[in-house]
């Protein structure tokens, strides 16, 4: 799907999922304690949210103290996001990660992308991983399915045509070729965190 559809469809959808806002809220807040052990997000300060959408996992790492900096090429997504108020606090930037962020080097403790890396093709991917890598100072955070897929995700996912099922078959050795370290923690039964440590 090229930018420009793919940008159409997601202003397109953002009403859609601005009705899912209050349920991902509470799928983000369980992830992020259920991996607390294995990996605690409130220990860092800043983070970047990278393809933030409505902007729900921007508002729960908000409400667990850090500040957060959203970021989605979908402007009808960032409207939906900057209508929630507790989400005033929060920065969100219009931008795509496949081209240059609009930050520094090194702006971020982290940088996070939630659901994002599945839907692109492996050198948009790898464009992805390494804008994430340039503006986080600790590590990269890829949320994304695991090997457990239900059967309906893969209907859809095939439906889309983006390159899911590569990317579920290959994250690690894909991830591993792009970071220093990557370490996986599952925060749910067809979820997981890759946490990538930049080179």
């Amino acid at each position: 799907m090229s930018k420009k559809n793919n940008n159409f469809l997601f202003n397109f959808i953002a009403p859609v999922y601005g009705l899912f806002y209050q349920r991902q809220k509470v799928n983000f807040k369980s992830a992020i304690e259920g991996a607390r052990q294995a990996f605690d997000l409130t220990a860092f300060a800043s983070i970047l949210d990278v393809g933030c959408g409505t902007g729900a996992l921007c508002s729960v790492l908000h409400e667990k103290g850090l500040t957060v900096t959203g970021i989605d090429p979908a402007p009808k997504m960032l409207t939906i996001a900057r209508k929630h108020p507790e989400n005033d606090a929060i920065s969100f930037v219009q931008g795509s990660v496949l081209q240059k962020l609009p930050f520094s080097d090194r702006s971020f403790d982290l940088s996070i992308a939630s659901y994002v890396a599945h839907g692109l093709q492996k050198k948009e991917r790898e464009k992805m991983y390494a804008e994430m890598s340039r503006v986080s100072r600790k590590y990269v955070i890829i949320y994304d399915y695991n090997q457990k897929r239900a059967l309906l995700t893969s209907i859809v996912e095939w439906l889309e045509g983006g390159d899911y099922f590569r990317f579920i078959k290959e994250a690690e050795q894909e991830l591993s070729a792009c970071f220093s370290q990557v370490r996986i923690v599952q925060v749910g039964t067809r979820a997981a965190w890759y946490i990538c440590t930049p080179r």
